[in-house]
């Protein structure tokens, strides 16, 4: 290394990002989470959640602590594995929901192992009752780490109803403002998103609601926090849809499919992408 990179190096004194929170251990909670609700075995012998619970629980009151203060850590860490139980109820009837919904779907375990969309709605169920218990700051790194290993954004303040099914999952953008009801069917690239981003706006409800038994196809945009999509809708794949639509809609889009030999083709075929 030449003496001008080391003295380049020497002159990048950038001022450091201070948060009263540790990342990487509460990523590490994350996982602790998720992992002790559908522990796994590959042994006869019973598995003790507990231990592990216990340091899951030490650390985020911890972090919690930092942004909040000792007694109203108190309060949110109870209050949330409070409700633990029910969240782990709730997650294996989404689960066993996965499982009705894909043909390709062979048991329970396989959902819970391997679907993203199933791994996305666990860690947003969780992060949704830290953000609901007033400490956004832990539910948003939560949920943005489920991102960056799944490809799907959910903000944690979105309400989510029961049994959603997102299929494949990958490009999915829920937004903070968004409502979905029960048994709806999301699949890849759909966007659930505001008309337009104004700081302003920040307390507005921006992103759309979709009722009960909703079907949406891929790539599909839905966007305005005053669009409603009604109940028993299917909005086919690429649909651009800013107002609402009526229960027991299907909003499609008109493409103009044309089908030639390829014999009869002058351009070239063999695209490389």
């Amino acid at each position: 290394m030449t003496d001008k990179i080391e003295e380049l190096i020497q002159q990048f004194n950038p001022q450091p990002i201070r948060i009263p929170i540790n990342k990487c251990d509460l990523e590490e909670v994350i996982e602790t989470l998720i992992s002790q609700m559908f522990p796994i075995c590959d042994c006869p012998e019973p598995v003790d959640v507990h231990e592990k619970l216990k340091e899951a629980a030490v650390t985020l009151h911890a972090n919690i602590s930092s942004l909040t203060g000792e007694q109203k850590a108190d309060e949110i860490t109870e209050s949330f594995f409070g409700q633990f139980p029910s969240l782990r109820e709730r997650l294996y009837k989404d689960a066993a929901c996965y499982l009705k919904a894909d043909p390709a779907a062979k048991s329970l375990e396989e959902v819970i192992l391997t679907y993203p969309g199933f791994y996305a709605l666990c860690v947003h169920r969780v992060a949704h009752e830290l953000h609901r218990l007033g400490v956004p700051l832990i539910a948003r790194l939560f949920s943005e780490y489920a991102h960056s290993k799944v490809g799907i954004d959910i903000h944690p303040a979105a309400r989510i109803g029961k049994n959603l099914f997102m299929d494949h999952g990958t490009g999915i953008v829920i937004g903070e403002t968004a409502e979905i009801g029960n048994n709806v069917k999301i699949y890849q690239g759909v966007t659930l998103g505001a008309l337009y981003v104004e700081k302003k706006l920040s307390d507005v409800k921006r992103h759309p609601t979709v009722e009960d038994n909703v079907v949406i196809y891929a790539n599909a945009t839905i966007l305005g926090g005053k669009t409603v999509v009604g109940h028993d809708s299917v909005i086919g794949g690429g649909a651009w849809l800013t107002r609402s639509v009526v229960p027991y809609s299907l909003v499609s889009n008109s493409i103009d499919v044309k089908i030639r030999m390829v014999r009869d083709f002058s351009s070239p075929y063999d695209f490389v992408i």
